[in-house]
């Protein structure tokens, strides 16, 4: 495995390379990471994973001076699963002041977008460089972040970029709680707290399989009883799971993002009613 950390040296290490599969990572990785990476060599002869905290989708209160940079021991995980780490500093992801970045539809300012104003134009823009420095045939990235990945499919199928983008299932701890990198912020007590995020989707979700469809209802009792135990909710909201419009078809997805002290959590479930 080659630790890299110049876009031309990775472009060498590429040329000859004659199927790529690439996982973008923000580095601190956990098991979540470390599934999209087994997954990613069944896609491709060659495994890249990027390590690199963007600043650009970070906004000015949020904690991208604190987030954990652990680049040695995420290395350490990555050993016998890629070939190729891309690890660059700032300077060279942006050697000048970024000017140019992606406009995104209207659904990049609701949901997390409207929480985090231009989260979804700098993580896009990033994504897009990277896939244009590594050029590979498949991206894998988590499910967990559900409009993240929406976002990234769109952008690459509007701009005809030739990747296949493979979106792979949330990575859970036995108790259901996403595997985040966050979640290390959380306290025991919050800790012990935080799976209730995805016992609220589950329930909501057996109850629509139940035949009860009254969405507005579901998501203001949601958002109600997660504001009685102490959480700060963004949303919940039951979307289509094509488009992340207003729920009108059979296959829905159900969203939240809520915080729980100062841990911003995210979490989803998928929900076919045909």
């Amino acid at each position: 495995m080659q630790i890299i950390e110049t876009i031309a040296g990775l472009r060498k290490r590429l040329e000859n390379e004659r199927t790529v599969a690439f996982v973008p990572t923000m580095g601190n990785l956990h098991e979540g990471h470390l599934q999209l990476m087994r997954g990613a060599r069944k896609h491709a002869g060659c495994v890249v994973a990027s390590i690199f905290v963007n600043p650009l989708q970070f906004g000015p209160t949020e904690d991208y001076d604190r987030y954990p940079r652990t680049l040695k021991e995420d290395c350490k995980k990555l050993e016998g699963l890629v070939d190729a780490v891309f690890a660059p500093s700032v300077s060279e992801m942006y050697p000048e002041k970024q000017t140019v970045y992606i406009e995104l539809p209207g659904i990049a300012s609701e949901l997390c977008g409207a929480a985090r104003p231009g989260h979804f134009r700098g993580m896009a823009t990033v994504v897009l460089k990277l896939l244009n420095i590594v050029q590979p045939h498949t991206a894998l990235f988590g499910k967990k972040d559900y409009q993240q990945l929406h976002i990234i499919r769109r952008m690459t199928r509007e701009l005809n970029l030739p990747i296949e983008i493979v979106g792979c299932e949330t990575a859970r701890a036995a108790d259901g709680l996403a595997l985040s990198s966050r979640n290390q912020y959380l306290t025991d007590a919050e800790r012990a707290e935080a799976p209730f995020l995805y016992q609220t989707l589950q329930t909501l979700r057996e109850r629509m399989l139940d035949g009860d469809r009254d969405i507005e209802k579901f998501e203001r009792q949601a958002v109600e009883t997660l504001t009685s135990r102490g959480w700060r909710v963004d949303y919940v909201a039951i979307r289509n799971q094509s488009d992340l419009m207003k729920a009108d078809s059979q296959h829905l997805v159900i969203l939240a993002a809520a915080t729980l002290g100062r841990t911003r959590l995210l979490d989803n479930v998928e929900l076919d009613l045909a």
